[in-house]
């Protein structure tokens, strides 16, 4: 009965993780969407890849898991751009791809 209510909380406590794990992805890859549509250039691949993952501690003190994905954007249509993002919990904590058009044009 002991061994049945252990595998029980590991099997929840791996849901809870995959589940988290989705979430992430699933909002680094709206974030992605969003920073190539505001910069006028194509989003490739359609996903976000999990580059990392790492334990850190938040603002609070509290310790949570740090997310690093990448993704692929093109500014032309033939050359591929790594983008890259960090989610600690729901917080974008640092961005690296296309700016917008605006800030293009400065260059």
């Amino acid at each position: 009965m002991f061994d049945l209510v252990l595998v029980m909380i590991a099997g929840a406590a791996a849901f809870a993780f995959w589940s988290a794990a989705r979430g992430a992805a699933e909002r680094a890859e709206r974030i992605g969407r969003q920073a190539c549509r505001a910069a006028g250039v194509q989003w490739l691949d359609q996903t976000v890849h999990a580059a990392g993952l790492r334990l850190r501690r938040g603002d609070d003190g509290r310790l949570g898991f740090e997310r690093s994905f990448r993704f692929e954007y093109s500014e032309d249509g033939t050359e591929r751009h790594v983008g890259r993002l960090v989610l600690h919990g729901d917080t974008l904590v640092s961005f690296s791809g296309p700016v917008r058009a605006s800030e293009r044009d400065l260059r």
